[in-house]
């Protein structure tokens, strides 16, 4: 066998100054790293995170909430004049709506007393400031004006041309009335469903439906009425009414309580119904809380405000 000839490894050289100075200086730098150095060190050469693909969109358009649709009525704000022609008569009513008012927003329909008026209704009854504050439009008709047709027709017509071009929820239609506007609005439930419940005060139920829709009812009447007795057989028993749809509503016992010269009796019946009367003792023919009305009627009630009183009722209330 042929040996190879050994080679020698070269010597190692030795390290010059330079080389000696350089290694001390690693040496003191690794020494002085503790794990906070060595964290700076490594996130100093730690690569980051890769980037986002970038979005056609300006930046933040994608996370910027978008601007609420504002409701578009064409319901005018404030008091306004209207006419409206239902089966060959034409008639007046009168509208206030807020100027704020969100979509969705329900309708009052506020009855005037015998020889009364739209206006005069709007004036007495301060429907207009509890609208400002309930977020809800009024609409207030010449009911008596309406010559030649029926007002039965005349006020579902009023509703349906507001609902027409204004975001109202039509499951929140409501009637209110004084005296004979009262009457009427007992007179609306037999004959329409798009009320969600009524409010009378100072007035009779002339007439009872044959076929009656449960509809949740407060009734508001003073014991020294002179114009509407608060008991009056056969014509007209406040608290025969009452009763009369607790019936009608499938209701329970009322309970009943006394808190002054108001009694308040309320019932609860299925669906959310609730079936109301509020007796006023020595209360007259008027709307509590109210301006004096067309000269028939007695100073207003100071025991309550009735507009607010039935207001804060139908706001419980919906079809």
């Amino acid at each position: 066998m042929t040996r190879l000839p050994f080679r020698r490894r070269p010597p190692r050289r030795a390290l010059g100054a330079a080389g000696s100075a350089c290694a001390l200086i690693l040496l003191a730098a690794l020494a002085a790293c503790g794990p906070g150095g060595q964290q700076q060190a490594s996130t100093a050469t730690r690569p980051g995170p890769t980037a986002a693909p970038s979005s056609p969109l300006p930046a933040g358009t994608a996370t910027r909430p978008q601007p609420a649709a504002v409701p578009r009525y064409q319901l005018p704000a404030g008091s306004v004049a209207h006419k409206i022609k239902v089966g060959g008569a034409v008639g007046t009513y009168r509208t206030y709506r807020p100027a704020s008012l969100p979509a969705g927003a329900p309708i009052v329909v506020m009855l005037h007393p015998s020889g009364g008026s739209a206006s005069q209704a709007e004036r007495d009854y301060h429907w207009d400031a509890e609208a400002d504050s309930g977020h809800f439009v009024v609409a207030y008709p010449d009911w008596e004006e309406y010559a030649g047709a029926n007002p039965i027709d005349f006020i579902p017509a009023i509703v349906a041309a507001i609902e027409r071009h204004n975001p109202i929820d039509s499951g929140r239609v409501y009637a209110a009335g004084i005296s004979l506007g009262g009457t009427e609005a007992y007179f609306l439930v037999c004959s329409s469903k798009i009320f969600a419940a009524i409010g009378a005060d100072s007035a009779r139920e002339l007439a009872t439906c044959d076929h009656p829709a449960p509809i949740s009812v407060i009734h508001i009447h003073g014991t020294a009425d002179h114009i509407v007795p608060y008991h009056q057989l056969p014509l007209s028993d406040i608290p025969q009414i009452n009763a009369t749809w607790r019936r009608i509503d499938h209701c329970g016992a009322p309970a009943v309580n006394t808190a002054g010269p108001v009694t308040t009796s309320i019932a609860a019946c299925p669906d959310g119904r609730t079936v109301e009367l509020i007796t006023i003792a020595g209360a007259g023919h008027q709307w509590p809380g109210g301006a004096p009305g067309t000269g028939m009627g007695d100073p207003p009630s100071t025991a309550l405000n009735a507009t607010q009183v039935i207001w804060e009722f139908f706001a419980k209330h919906h079809r």
